[in-house]
């Protein structure tokens, strides 16, 4: 094998050298610095739409009005809805599926406590229309932007 060198290859290699040299610390930079916004709350419900008593699940434009009448008025500035499909194991141990819906709600970490109160109402009060054993939750500390 004969290996050559010329100043192309000298120049290439001189270039390839600086952008990797400036292009690394950026990277690493962007890779440490992640706090991006401020310190939100992020809380996920899941709802389900069979029926404890075996009624008829609950159809969309029950659960749309729900939210309209619910979740809206205690978090007018916005939320994100996503159709799902979930399962779990009956207090019987026959797994339930069911249709479901996530709700995204993203609020201030220093709001916390006021929007608490209404999650949970939101939470009793699907589960005592609706006939449900529990609406699921889950929380997570966030940093956001908007």
């Amino acid at each position: 094998m004969k290996w050559t060198s010329d100043t192309r290859g000298k120049v290439g290699g001189g270039v390839l050298m600086a952008l990797l040299g400036a292009g690394i610390p950026a990277l690493m930079g962007a890779a440490l610095h992640t706090d991006v916004g401020e310190p939100y709350r992020e809380t996920r419900l899941y709802f389900g739409t069979e029926r404890t008593d075996g009624g008829d699940p609950v159809a969309e434009r029950e659960f749309m009005r729900f939210l309209d009448q619910e979740i809206t008025p205690a978090f007018p500035e916005g939320l994100t809805l996503h159709d799902g499909y979930g399962q779990w194991r009956g207090e019987n141990g026959r797994i339930v599926r069911e249709a479901s819906y996530e709700v995204v709600l993203l609020y201030p970490e220093k709001d916390a406590d006021d929007r608490n109160v209404r999650i949970e109402r939101i939470r009793d009060a699907y589960e005592s229309r609706y006939r449900q054993d529990s609406v699921g939750r889950s929380d997570d500390k966030v940093d956001a932007a908007f």
